[in-house]
């Protein structure tokens, strides 16, 4: 389960949920680990200590996915902490929901700036790091991006849709430099933002092929084998582990 030793990887949103999982399962297969947080630094440095007792280097650094200077910088940092930067996960995002009539324009604001601009943002900076080839980004989408089963997720279907654009023409232009850029569509997963015993949760999961929610580490896999050397090959996909979702 080394595969990525002496890999650098950042995560943006990496406190918790997915974000969390994915960055133990990246340290668990040789990873050093940066992650991102806004608010949470308390359960941040919670998962960097985790890694730490697992061998493993981490770092946990504040910053809003919706700042630009302040997403670079953190990228900068990550690199220059620990000497490089391979891995970029781009799992940071926001869930604004509601009628179309109802929405903010701050929400919306938000929203593009934190799950569209932001990885965006983050994969120009992290590309200038990669340039020892064999650079990966991976960006974390949602399965309502071909599948908004109830009325209010246009806005977040939207911002999650953006990727699957931006994910095949990094694909195209970073190919020549050694860059992988994949999209992990997950499906209902098991998190304290939506949890499997949810008010919902029996009719999100009915929508789904297996009739269950994913654990988040069934997410954090996939991102890991695009991450590892046997996703060299993989670029410009988009991959669904949404248990048939949208099947």
């Amino acid at each position: 389960m080394n595969r990525l030793e002496g890999k650098v990887a950042l995560i943006t949103g990496g406190s918790r949920g997915i974000g969390a999982a994915v960055a133990f399962r990246l340290a668990e297969e040789g990873a050093d680990t940066v992650l991102t947080y806004e608010n949470s630094a308390e359960r941040a440095n919670e998962v960097a200590e985790r890694i730490k007792a697992s061998g493993r280097r981490a770092l946990a650094v504040r910053a809003d996915s919706a700042d630009p200077e302040a997403l670079t910088a953190a990228v900068d940092e990550a690199a220059a902490t620990f000497g490089r930067l391979d891995i970029l996960v781009n799992n940071a995002g926001v869930f604004h929901v509601g009628p179309l009539d109802d929405m903010e324009p701050a929400e919306i604001d938000r929203t593009l700036a934190v799950n569209v601009r932001a990885p965006f943002t983050a994969s120009k900076a992290a590309v200038r790091h990669m340039d020892r080839g064999g650079g990966r980004i991976i960006s974390i989408g949602s399965n309502v991006a071909e599948r908004a089963v109830f009325p209010g997720l246009a806005l977040y279907s939207m911002s999650k849709t953006a990727l699957v654009g931006m994910t095949k023409g990094l694909a195209r232009e970073l190919g020549p430099r050694g860059v992988t850029v994949n999209l992990v569509h997950p499906g209902p997963t098991d998190t304290d933002a939506n949890p499997a015993d949810g008010p919902n949760a029996e009719t999100i999961a009915g929508f789904t092929a297996v009739g269950r929610y994913a654990e988040a580490a069934e997410i954090a896999a996939t991102v890991a084998h695009l991450a590892g050397p046997d996703g060299a090959y993989i670029t410009g996909a988009s991959i669904h582990v949404d248990g048939g979702f949208t099947a």
